[in-house]
């Protein structure tokens, strides 16, 4: 779900009330983080408070963090809905989120992750979906429309949501184009992109905010690091999407899925990579062109979202919870 205005949502729905599609999570946490955007894990700081959930209703997210799920788009965009939960609503955010979710599976609505942030802005939960153009945002919208409608009747529905919209503290969306050029380990094809996805719990997501006019310089940079990363033989992968929609054009979402937190323990550091010279050019890059870098640290929410079979039956038991009593 996803929340954003009270108007018809989906055709034939209701969009807002503050949601999109429902999902939740919990825990939040707040991160001080150095300037530079490397891609080893250490380089800064957090402290633990709770993060949240987050799935709402209203037109699918697609993430990014990038993790996105919808099998037969690998190109295109993530519609990425960001809730707010009020500290004080998250245990009824929880409980309306997994019925909408759970309504949405057992009628075949429509595929998302959610996420919940376990280390940055606090009480912050996100929901993705993979589009393959834009017009998918509708179609998809109402597809899960029509899912939540069968299970509750609209009447029903329009009250979820409703719920939903009640614990919200506020809420937004992006749409982010997939920059598969700037990625690093892509999938090579659908099966390797659900086996990626099937196995993901965490994801770390850093935030780039490239100053205007200095796009071609930064990318032609994070493309030097990628090629670096490969000849060195860097275990793992790292997406990279950037905002079309609903914020700043010059910011880039560099976000690297993992199976464990400790895949960062084994992460190469810069300058190991690029070698003294090219460690000073990236220095230098760095500080010409980009205005400012945020780590977030988001773990997956399975009870919130809803995959395809193509990734669910790879990891059955963590993919397939069970229905809310």
């Amino acid at each position: 779900m996803r929340g954003r205005r009270a108007v018809p949502l989906r055709q034939g729905g209701y969009r807002g009330i503050g949601v999109r599609h429902p999902a939740l999570t919990r825990g939040p946490f707040t991160c001080t983080v150095r300037r530079d955007w490397q891609f080893q894990g250490p380089d800064h700081k957090c402290s633990k408070g709770g993060s949240m959930l987050r799935k709402v209703c209203g037109a699918l997210v697609f993430l990014v963090l990038t993790a996105a799920v919808g099998l037969g788009q690998q190109s295109g965009y993530l519609d990425v809905y960001v809730a707010k939960v009020k500290p004080d609503k998250r245990a009824e955010f929880d409980a309306v989120g997994k019925k909408i979710a759970e309504a949405n599976r057992r009628n075949n609505g429509d595929n998302w992750i959610a996420l919940e942030v376990e280390y940055g802005e606090q009480n912050t939960v996100i929901v993705s979906s993979s589009r393959a153009a834009f017009g998918d945002i509708e179609k998809s919208s109402a597809i899960f429309m029509g899912a939540v409608g069968k299970a509750y009747g609209e009447a029903g529905a329009l009250t979820l949501f409703q719920q939903f919209g009640s614990t919200l503290e506020s809420s937004r969306s992006e749409i982010r184009q997939r920059r598969w050029d700037l990625s690093y380990n892509p999938p090579a094809d659908l099966a390797a992109w659900a086996q990626v996805i099937a196995k993901t719990r965490w994801i770390r997501s850093v935030i780039v905010r490239v100053r205007p006019g200095h796009e071609a310089e930064f990318e032609a940079e994070l493309k030097e690091i990628n090629a670096a990363a490969q000849k060195s033989n860097m275990a793992g992968m790292r997406w990279t999407s950037q905002v079309a929609a609903g914020g700043s054009p010059f910011t880039y979402h560099i976000s690297r899925l993992m199976t464990s937190l400790d895949e960062l323990d084994h992460a190469p550091s810069m300058k190991s990579m690029l070698g003294d010279e090219g460690l000073e050019k990236f220095q230098k890059v760095n500080a010409d062109t980009v205005a400012g870098v945020e780590y977030t640290f988001y773990r997956v929410v399975p009870e919130l979202s809803s995959v395809p079979e193509a990734i669910s039956s790879l990891a059955p038991d963590f993919w397939n919870p069970k229905p809310h009593p």
